[in-house]
């Protein structure tokens, strides 16, 4: 019963963070587009952006401690509820630091544990190939299950990737925050929305291959 459970958070957890990516990208290209907006109410609706991207850091933590517990609980990790249990506590906790962060983020600690959180993101992509990759007779993961978690890596890798290429998205709102928009900045800042968007859809193929591996699940 328990494991049932798990699986339908899990499987609305997916809903949700697909739904908070359509939401984040569809106000963040609004933003990108507003040039005729007044600049103050510009970045207050990019702040609102900045906000609702809060989410989808939700729905990374909840679907990698649901999808461990889950395969505690099938068995296919040893431990059983008790490793769910731990994986539940270790998911929570790491919920908690990812709230702190996005609370305190404009201030010298909470940029300092922003970038250990983002650098995090290379360990979590690394320990989810080591796992993919772990020999059968330590863990009792079966084929599709280690490929969905090869494409879990690959989800967190385009996550990334749209975090770097919004960097120059960062660096020309900064100008214009000082000097004011111009075309030119404004130009960037729609190239800069293009090239995010375009990171995002291999995103959305990783996902896609993850729903599709879960549903066939080839042997």
């Amino acid at each position: 019963m328990v494991a049932q459970i798990v699986l339908v958070a899990h499987i609305a957890v997916l809903g949700y963070w697909l739904g908070s990516e359509f939401v984040i990208n569809s106000t963040y290209r609004y933003v990108c587009y507003a040039g005729e907006m007044p600049f103050a109410d510009r970045d207050r609706l990019m702040g609102h952006v900045m906000n609702v991207d809060q989410h989808v850091r939700y729905a990374l933590v909840l679907q990698f401690g649901l999808g461990f517990a889950l395969a505690a609980l099938y068995g296919f990790i040893p431990g059983g509820a008790t490793a769910a249990w731990i994986i539940a506590v270790a998911a929570g906790a790491w919920f908690v630091f990812v709230e702190i962060i996005h609370h305190i983020r404009h201030s010298s600690a909470g940029r300092l544990l922003a970038t250990f959180d983002r650098r995090s993101r290379y360990f979590l992509m690394g320990f989810l190939l080591l796992c993919a990759l772990t020999p059968s007779e330590t863990w009792n993961l079966p084929f599709w299950l280690r490929v969905k978690l090869a494409l879990f890596a690959g989800v967190i890798a385009s996550g990334v990737g749209i975090r770097l290429a919004l960097l120059s998205h960062f660096r020309t709102w900064a100008v214009m925050a000082r000097d004011g928009p111009s075309d030119e900045t404004n130009a960037i800042i729609r190239r800069t929305y293009w090239k995010a968007t375009s990171v995002l859809l291999v995103l959305w193929l990783f996902i896609a291959g993850i729903v599709t591996l879960s549903i066939w699940k080839p042997g």
